[in-house]
């Protein structure tokens, strides 16, 4: 088995690979690599050249998950990790394994257990889509979203948190926010940005004018065309529909299932 290191520390590099050789002694460690940088150039220029990657969260010039925004990897990956149990919990959930350092022989050889039976119970051809959901979490994981908003009362500048907001609404080049007390304030952001500052977990886009809370939803209801309808408690600008072509995407949401 051919195997791609990513590790910044020198000690865990070395003794990680110490470990597979003890447990496979036929492995080949193609490359040991230290930043994104140097990982990104690696595998440019060898996308294929390898079996099985360990790659460490944390790398000497950032975060790995970078790594996935400059090239694509169809491998399966072993994350190493000094993360906390809720972050490990998250990998857990999304079959995604990893190692928690320090490394020991044991949690190591069922790490290389567990790909063995993957890979005798999944198509190859699954390969590609799991690594896009192992970007998909690790990015998440990385992000900090938006927890409040300052707004601006008469001379006054107070901050309202995201729990105390029940939707955003976009009228023409102005951008309101509604608490769920049916206060209105206008924050400088646009529907766009908001998307990427904004938990996908509790808020979603459901038209061009809306961004919701979850939480400030009492009922859907179906409308015309197979569109739903959104009601809240405190009155909208105008009716909330869900568009056709969010329809699918917001019921995924709502029902909790990953998109």
């Amino acid at each position: 088995m051919d195997i791609l290191i990513i590790e910044d520390e020198k000690p865990a590099a070395d003794k990680l690979t110490m470990l597979l050789h003890s447990i496979l002694p036929e492995v080949n460690i193609v490359a040991t690599l230290q930043s994104i940088k140097q990982s990104v150039n690696w595998l440019k220029e060898n996308a294929g050249g390898f079996d099985l990657l360990f790659l460490d969260i944390q790398l000497a010039d950032g975060q790995s998950f970078e790594i996935f925004k400059q090239v694509r990897i169809d491998k399966p990956i072993i994350f190493t990790t000094a993360y906390n149990e809720y972050a490990v919990e998250a990998f857990k959930v999304n079959s995604i394994d990893y190692l928690l350092k320090p490394v020991t022989k044991e949690r190591l050889q069922e790490s290389l257990d567990k790909l063995d039976t993957l890979r005798e119970n999944l198509p190859s051809k699954t390969d590609t889509g799991q690594m896009l959901a192992l970007q998909k979490v690790l990015a998440n994981l990385q992000k900090q979203y938006k927890s409040r908003f300052m707004v601006k009362v008469g001379e006054h500048i107070k901050s309202v948190s995201i729990e105390k907001i029940a939707y955003f609404f976009a009228e023409g080049r102005t951008l309101f926010l509604f608490t769920l007390k049916g206060r209105k304030f206008i924050v400088d952001y646009t529907l766009e940005e908001l998307e990427n500052l904004l938990n996908p977990e509790m808020f979603f886009r459901v038209n061009r004018s809306f961004v919701m809370n979850i939480h400030a939803i009492t009922d859907v209801v179906v409308f015309s065309n197979s569109r739903l309808k959104v009601i809240t408690e405190i009155a909208s600008p105008k009716e909330i529909i869900v568009s056709r072509e969010k329809v699918a995407a917001f019921k995924d949401w709502f029902d909790g299932s990953e998109g």
